[in-house]
C-alpha cells in the first residue's frame, strides 16, 4: 500500500483504518467519505429493523373475527368465488394453499380423501346399491364382502343378487325364501358342484352283481332299479345299499317297468306278462304280438297298457283283463319305444290333461290318441328327414310339453302344441353325435361310447363329463338309462344325489354312476 500523505500513520489496532498525525481516523479506500459510510449503515440497519418487525408480527396471536362478522365475510367471499371462472377459481385455491399452515393442509388432506373416495354403498339408498351389485360377477361380490363390515352387511342382505348368481349356475330358485345368507351359502355349494363337474370329480361308480346272463332291460324309479335278464329272472335293487330286494323267475326280458306292487315285462318270446313282487306269481299275460316286445308302458288310472313290437305294431291292452283293445299300424320299422303321458298344453288335437300315446321307430315318431276305435288314425308323424337318410337314436322323451329325441344330426326338440321344431342342439365340443339320456329345462344328460356328458342347454356347451367303461350298448336303448333326472331342471341342493346313469356290462353286472356327496 502506497501512502501519499506523510502525515498519515496506519492504525494497527483497527485494520482498514488510518490515523492522521492530528488523531483523525480515516477509512482506507474511501478517501475519508463519511457520507457514503453513513448511508450504508442506514440501509443495513433498516433491513435489520424490518426483519425484526416481521418476526414480531408473525409471533403475534391472530385475533379471530366475531361470528357474525365472519359469516358475513364468508358469504361475501363465497359470492365472489362463484362469480369466477374455473381458471380463476383454481388460481385462488393455489394462493390460499400457499398461505395455509400445517393445520390447514392437514384438514385439506383429510377432506380431499373423503371427497375423492366416496363409499357408494354407505351413501346410496339400499335399492340403488342392490341395483349396482347386480352387475358384479359372483367372485367380485365375494371380494366386496371383505372390504369392511358395512359392505359385508349390504352384500349379504341383497337377496335378489344371490338368487341371480345361483340361477346363472343352474340352481332352482324358491322365491319364498328371502334370506340372502341362505342363497349365498347355496351359491358357494353350487360353485363347488360345478367345479367338480368340470374337473370330472362329481361322480363315483358302483356295481350290482347277481345275473348269470346278459341284462337287456333296465328301469329306475324312486331309488330302486329293476333289471331283466336272459337268465329268465328279474331283480329289484336298492341303489343306495346295492342289495337285491326281490328276485323272481320270469321269461326273457327285453323291457321292464314296475311299481311298488307289480312288474310288467316284455319278452323276446312275443308276450307281455305282469308279475307280483311279493310272491313272484304271474298276475296276467298278454298275447297277440308276432314279434319281440321291445317297449311297454302302463297307467293304472286308465287301466291301460301299451306295447311296441318288432312286428311294426303298437297294441293297446286292458291292464287288468289282459285283452287287446286296439292295434295301431303305420310303422315300417321295429317299434322300439312307446310312451303314455298326459298333455300339458292346448292344441287343436288335444287339451291339457288328455292322455297321449307316442311311439317311435328308427326313422319316425308317431302321436296317437288313446281310444278303442278300430283303425285309429295317427295324429302326427315327426321325422328328422323326409327321405329317411337320418336315423333317430334311442331314448325318446316326452314331458307333456316337448318331444325330444337325438339323431345323427343332433338333439331335436319339438313343441307339442304346434309340432314345430324348436331347436336342434349340436354340442360345440365333443361328442360330435351324442346320444340322449335325458333332457331338462337347464341341463341335458348325453353319452357316447366313452363318456357321460352334462350339457348346459342355455349355452349348449359341455359343463361336465365322466369316463365310461366298455359297456353293452343295445341299439334299442333298453340296456342303459338315466337315474334321477329332476336336477336337469335345475339343482335345488338336494337332487344332486343318488343314481345318475346305469348300464349293463359284458360280464352281466350293472355299472352304476352316482353323485358324489357334496362336501
Amino acid at each position: 500500500m502506497r501512502i501519499t500523505n506523510k502525515n498519515f500513520i496506519p492504525d494497527r489496532s483497527r485494520p482498514g483504518l488510518t490515523t492522521t498525525a492530528t488523531g483523525i481516523v480515516s477509512r482506507q479506500g474511501t478517501g475519508g467519505n463519511w457520507a457514503t459510510v453513513g448511508r450504508r449503515r442506514k440501509r443495513r440497519g433498516g433491513r435489520r429493523l424490518q426483519r425484526r418487525q416481521g418476526k414480531e408480527q408473525c409471533s403475534l396471536p391472530h385475533v379471530p373475527m366475531e361470528k357474525e362478522a365472519f359469516e358475513g365475510w364468508l358469504k361475501l367471499v363465497s359470492t365472489s368465488f362463484l362469480a369466477l371462472n374455473d381458471q380463476q377459481r383454481n388460481q385462488l385455491l393455489d394462493h390460499l394453499i400457499s398461505l395455509s399452515g400445517a393445520a390447514q393442509l392437514q384438514h385439506l388432506s383429510s377432506g380431499l380423501e373423503a371427497l375423492l373416495k366416496r363409499d357408494f354403498l354407505r351413501l346410496l339408498p339400499l335399492e340403488l346399491a342392490f341395483y349396482l351389485l347386480r352387475w358384479l360377477d359372483p367372485q367380485t361380490l365375494l371380494t366386496c364382502c371383505l372390504v369392511c363390515k358395512q359392505w359385508n352387511k349390504v352384500v349379504n342382505t341383497c337377496t335378489e343378487v344371490w338368487q341371480g348368481v345361483c340361477r346363472d349356475l343352474g340352481w332352482r330358485i324358491d322365491d319364498s325364501i328371502q334370506d340372502a345368507g341362505h342363497w349365498k351359502r347355496v351359491y358357494l355349494k353350487a360353485k363347488f358342484r360345478m367345479k367338480q363337474l368340470r374337473e370330472e370329480d362329481a361322480f363315483e361308480t358302483s356295481s350290482l352283481i347277481g345275473h348269470s346272463a346278459r341284462v337287456y332291460a333296465l328301469y329306475y324309479k324312486d331309488g330302486l332299479l329293476c333289471t331283466g335278464s336272459d337268465d329268465l329272472s328279474a331283480k329289484l335293487w336298492d341303489v343306495r345299499t346295492g342289495q337285491c330286494i326281490y328276485g323272481i323267475q320270469t321269461h326273457t326280458c327285453a323291457t321292464v317297468k314296475f311299481d311298488e306292487q307289480k312288474l310288467v315285462t316284455g319278452s323276446f318270446d312275443n308276450t307281455i306278462a305282469c308279475w307280483e313282487w311279493s310272491t313272484g306269481a304271474k298276475i296276467q299275460q298278454f298275447r297277440g304280438h308276432t314279434g319281440a316286445v321291445f317297449s311297454v308302458d302302463y297307467n293304472d288310472e286308465l287301466d291301460t297298457l301299451v306295447s311296441g313290437s318288432a312286428d311294426f305294431t303298437v297294441k293297446v291292452w286292458a291292464l287288468s283283463a289282459g285283452a287287446c283293445l286296439n292295434t295301431l299300424t303305420g310303422h315300417t320299422e321295429w317299434v322300439t319305444k312307446v310312451l303314455l303321458q298326459k298333455s300339458q298344453v292346448e292344441s287343436m288335437m288335444h287339451s291339457p290333461g288328455d292322455y297321449i300315446l307316442l311311439s317311435s321307430d328308427k326313422y319316425e315318431i308317431k302321436v296317437w290318441p288313446i281310444g278303442r276305435e278300430i283303425n285309429c288314425k295317427c295324429l302326427k308323424t315327426l321325422s328328422v328327414s323326409e327321405d329317411r337318410s337320418v336315423c333317430l337314436q334311442p331314448r325318446l322323451q316326452f314331458d307333456g310339453r316337448y318331444i325330444v329325441c337325438s339323431s345323427d344330426l343332433g338333439v331335436y326338440q319339438w313343441d307339442f302344441a304346434s309340432f314345430d321344431v324348436l331347436r336342434v342342439i349340436k354340442p360345440h365340443q365333443d361328442p360330435a353325435s351324442p346320444s340322449l339320456l335325458s333332457f331338462g329345462e337347464v341341463f341335458a344328460l348325453l353319452f357316447d361310447n366313452h363318456h357321460l356328458y352334462v350339457m348346459d342347454l342355455r349355452s349348449e356347451t359341455i359343463t361336465g363329463r365322466w369316463p365310461l367303461p366298455a359297456y353293452r350298448k343295445s341299439k334299442r336303448g333298453s340296456s342303459f338309462l338315466p337315474g334321477i333326472t329332476s336336477w336337469l331342471n335345475g339343482f335345488d341342493g338336494k337332487n344332486d344325489a343318488g343314481l345318475v346313469f346305469a348300464t349293463s356290462m359284458p360280464d352281466h353286472s350293472i355299472h352304476l354312476v352316482l353323485w358324489k356327496e357334496n362336501g
